[in-house]
This record gives structure tokens, C-alpha cells and sequence, in this order.
């Protein structure tokens, strides 16, 4: 396992506006937790691309070889603004998303983040389910050959709570594999699989060896052991395949009651415990 990384999010992007601080200050505060990465959410006020010029870019990235904090990975804001929506009954929709996610990923190789998480839209009113999967994937397609050029890996992740579109982990793995390209892969989210009343480390075994990124939240976004996922079983099941990426927090960013900070410590403090006890 590469080590654990802490989402953003709580620390403002999506989807409530506050509390909002820059993003130099949550990569200190993750830094000083002990993290080994931070994921980082593109919106403002942390990496909206739009928002980065060349220097700050740079300004970021000299900050994060200082703090000794890698990125594990990077995501677009899904929902809200522009929408961001890449199975949209709306072409100019698409074509933007599109080229947001483009912008992402030129960032992400930029701040020598290896992974870029795809989240496949959802189902508009009107739109037929086999059309929305079909423009997902031909987006997706064209935004993995413009990674696989700069070594980036695209990794689609079930997102039932939020979504209508990619539910389980087969549909992850359908949609990857529908592409046809190498650096496509897969992930999923705790918080999802409870979403679903399914077993989080059966998520685990299904995925495999297509198994990339890990997202990790209990119930109600709470941080690891507040709620009800049995992490032992899911960290088995990792060492099992012998997983060889992150471990993800995205935690804590679903209301404004949220105090970014416990969630971060409370989240590593459990976590770095439960590996020690398996002997991951």
C-alpha cells in the first residue's frame, strides 16, 4: 500500500460552500496529521484549473515536496456550477466536461499526481439510460488516451448515493472495460457500497486486480470506526490482493456541522491503529 490520504472536501469545494480555507493551509494541516498524500477536489477555493497560473502551480507543488505529501489523486466537482456532467443530454455540456477533465488531468501530471477519478455523471429526465451510459463512455474514452499520453490512470468509481448511473461494482468495470484502454481502472467508496447495503470488502474481491484507488468513509460520512463498515474485513480483503494504492479519507464534507480538522485526525489516528493490528 502507497499509504493514506485525506480528501479535501471537508476543507471546502463541494458540495456546501463552508468552512473554506486555501489550499496551502489544508495541506499544511494534513501534513501535520501525518498523512502521506492529499487527495485534492478541483473546485474552488483549492484547484479549479482555470484558477491556477503557471506559478501558482508551481508555488503548490514546491509546497507539497516541502511537506513531504504526495497527491494521491484528484477529481472534478460533480455536481453544481456548469454541472460537470459527462452523460448530459446536452452536447455543449459534455464537450466542456470533457475539456474540464482534460484540465484536470494536465494538472494532476503536473503535481505528479498518478490518478484521476471519473465520476460518470447521472441520468437526466428524459435521457435513456443506454444513451447516458454510452455518452459516459465515449467521454471517458477520449479523456483516458489523453492521460495514458501524460502516465496518468483514469479510475471509475459507484457513486449510488449521489448518482443514477455507475451503482455497483460491476458497472464500474463494464464502463472500464468498454474503453478499451490500459490506464482505465476502477475504485469504490465505502460510504457507497453501506449506501447500497452491500458488503464493502466484497467490493474488494470483485474489483481485484482492477482495483486502483480506495475511497474510505463510514456511514454518514463519518470518519473510520464512528459508524457501522467493518474496516478489519475491508483491510484484509486489501492485503488479500495485494492492493497496492491509497487509502483515500473522503469524509466529513456532507454538511457545514462538519470540523474539518477532527475528521481529519480521528480518521488516521483510527487507521494507522487498525493496519498495525492486521500488519499491513
Amino acid at each position: 500500500m502507497k499509504g493514506i490520504s485525506f480528501n479535501t472536501w471537508p476543507y471546502s469545494g463541494f458540495p456546501v460552500w463552508v468552512p473554506s480555507y486555501p489550499l496551502d493551509e489544508v495541506i499544511n494541516r494534513i501534513s501535520s496529521f501525518g498523512y502521506d498524500a492529499i487527495e485534492i477536489g478541483c473546485a474552488s477555493p483549492h484547484a479549479w484549473p482555470d484558477y491556477l497560473s503557471k506559478e501558482r502551480r508551481q508555488e503548490v507543488l514546491k509546497l507539497l515536496k516541502q511537506k513531504n505529501l504526495k497527491v494521491s489523486a484528484m477529481l472534478p466537482a460533480p455536481g453544481g456550477g456548469p454541472g460537470m456532467n459527462p452523460s448530459s443530454p446536452l452536447r455543449e455540456e459534455r464537450a466542456f466536461t470533457i475539456n474540464h477533465y482534460k484540465e484536470v488531468v494536465r494538472l494532476a501530471h503536473e503535481w505528479e499526481c498518478p490518478t484521476v477519478i471519473w465520476v460518470a455523471g447521472w441520468v437526466v429526465h428524459g435521457t435513456a439510460q443506454k444513451d447516458a451510459w454510452n455518452y459516459s463512455a465515449e467521454g471517458l474514452a477520449d479523456v483516458a488516451r489523453y492521460a495514458k499520453e501524460l502516465g496518468v490512470t483514469i479510475v471509475v468509481e459507484p457513486t449510488p448515493a449521489d448518482s443514477n448511473l455507475i451503482e455497483t461494482a460491476d458497472d464500474a468495470l463494464l464502463l472500464s472495460e468498454q474503453t478499451g484502454e490500459s490506464n482505465v481502472k476502477v475504485m469504490f467508496d465505502t460510504f457507497h457500497a453501506l449506501y447500497r447495503n452491500e458488503v464493502a470488502s466484497d467490493y474488494v474481491y470483485r474489483m481485484a486486480d482492477k482495483l486502483h484507488h480506495v475511497h474510505i468513509a463510514d456511514s454518514d460520512r463519518l470518519p473510520p470506526g464512528q459508524g457501522r463498515c467493518d474496516f478489519t474485513a475491508v483491510l484484509k480483503a486489501l492485503k488479500d490482493i495485494n492492493y497496492d494504492g491509497y487509502l483515500s479519507m473522503e469524509v466529513g464534507f456532507h454538511t457545514r456541522q462538519a470540523e474539518p480538522d477532527w475528521y481529519a485526525r480521528t480518521s488516521i489516528e483510527y487507521f494507522k491503529a487498525k493496519l498495525a493490528e492486521i500488519g499491513y
